[in-house]
This record gives C-alpha cells, sequence and structure tokens, in this order.
C-alpha cells in the first residue's frame, strides 16, 4: 500500500560527463509501496539516473537520498537495501534456476536456512518445481524475466529497480509479470520501472517524464491525460518528448 514516506528523494541532481549534461536538475520523491514509472526516449537521461539511484554512479552535484542512505557518500550501502532487475543481465546462464538463487541469497547476506526456505517457497509460488535443476540459458525469455525479478525480491529490500523488464517477452507473461510487481508493492516494497511500453505507464502510481535529461512531467496517468487533454499515457509522452509528431492511427 503506498504510503506519503519517501523512500527516494532527488533534490537538485546534476550529472555531467565533461561538457555533457545528463542529468539537468532533478526533484522528486517516490513512495514507499509506490510503483513509479520512469519513462524517456533512448538518451533522456534516464538510465543515468537509475545508476545514480542504484549505487553504481556518483552524482556531479545535488542530494538525493535512496532508503535513508545518501547516494553521493555511502554508494555500497544503498545496494544492501535494494533489488535491481536489468532486461539485459540478471541470471547466470550456466548456473540452474536453484544455483541462481542460493547465489543471489548470498549475495544478498542472507544466512544458508533462510536460503533455503527461500529457494522451496519461491519455485513452489513460481510454479516452478519441475525446473530447479534446469540451467537458465535453457528456459524461455519470459520464465526467466520471472524469475529474475523474483530473485530480485528475495531478500525483501525497500526497493526494486527494475531496468525495462519486460522487453522482448509476449503480451500474456507481460500481463503476469505485472501481476507479480501489484503484488510485491502491495507487500511493502516500492517498484521504480523504466518502460518503452507505454501500456505498462497507465499501471503505475505516478509517472515520471524524462526529456533531454529534464523531468518534464510528474504525476499520476489520470491527472497527466486530463492535463493534456488525452487518452492515453503514450499520447502525452508524444506530445512532450516529441512535439510535432502525430500518432498514427
Amino acid at each position: 500500500m503506498t504510503s506519503r514516506e519517501p523512500v527516494i528523494t532527488v533534490q537538485n541532481l546534476v550529472k555531467r560527463f565533461g561538457s555533457f549534461v545528463a542529468n539537468d536538475n532533478l526533484n522528486f520523491e517516490v513512495y514507499a509501496g509506490e510503483i513509479f514509472g520512469f519513462l524517456g526516449a533512448n538518451g533522456a537521461g534516464k538510465t543515468t539516473a537509475l545508476r545514480i539511484l542504484s549505487g553504481l554512479s556518483a552524482p556531479t552535484s545535488g542530494k538525493v537520498m535512496v532508503a535513508g542512505v545518501d547516494a553521493g557518500r555511502n554508494p555500497e550501502r544503498i545496494k544492501r537495501n535494494i533489488g535491481y532487475m536489468c532486461q539485459r543481465f540478471s541470471l547466470y546462464e550456466d548456473l540452474t534456476v536453484t544455483e541462481n538463487i542460493t547465489l543471489y541469497g548470498g549475495i544478498y547476506g542472507m544466512k544458508r536456512n533462510e536460503i533455503r526456505g527461500k529457494t522451496a517457497a519461491l519455485l513452489e509460488r513460481l510454479q516452478f518445481g519441475a525446473y530447479g535443476n534446469t540451467l537458465i540459458s535453457a528456459l524461455p525469455l519470459g520464465l526467466r524475466q520471472k524469475l529474475a525479478f523474483a530473485v530480485a525480491v528475495l531478500h525483501q529490500p525497500k526497493i526494486v529497480f527494475l531496468d525495462e523488464p519486460t522487453g522482448g517477452v509476449d503480451p500474456i507473461t507481460r500481463r503476469q509479470f505485472w501481476e507479480m510487481i501489484y503484488e510485491t508493492a502491495a507487500g511493502g516494497i516500492t517498484v521504480f520501472v523504466t518502460t518503452h511500453y507505454m501500456d505498462e505507464a497507465e499501471y503505475c502510481d505516478r509517472v515520471s517524464i524524462m526529456s533531454e535529461g529534464k523531468i518534464v512531467a510528474l504525476d499520476t496517468p489520470a491527472a497527466l491525460k486530463k492535463q493534456y487533454g488525452v487518452s492515453s499515457v503514450e499520447e502525452v509522452f508524444v506530445k512532450i518528448a516529441r512535439p510535432g509528431q502525430q500518432l498514427i492511427p
């Protein structure tokens, strides 16, 4: 359930690479238990911001607090309080399903008995009982993505970052994946998700849209559609990020 307690606070965040400004004075909060959508075209700056929020990169200036930790001073501490899943790499393909769960449980600092119990419960919940000894490389993409998400929240982090998690999977699997996201958020874990599927933005509690390094819109999907006089978040995105471009009917 969403509360008004911020688990992410970003104030005047700037990230420069030489003379190039990737993040230009970003300001926003994300609340406990919220599903927060982070949208933007390629090159808008969202991946750079995501790396800072997850402790993988340092801000040039500004203040970034994630799960009570200052990202500029203690990025390693952030990693203990978050889960992270990206489309390109989340699981080791040359390890089995069970071996991946055990490995990540250890990385997250869980005890052996806890890992064993969580593994059994996870395999049952995902109906993965028959796949425990299967190599990740032998699993269909949709099953890999669901497992990767489940592993990312295995240690019950305060926040899970999902970087385009449903890229390349079929619509049915995407819907099942979002059911897992709803369940996770209902349990109090904040879900911070980037996606290029505009229909998925409709599932978020709030949506931020970036363009040229700046946040140019941030509100609920319903409020954004009303503000811009359109019927979908995709149309909002086109108006903001691609002015002058019309949607093809």
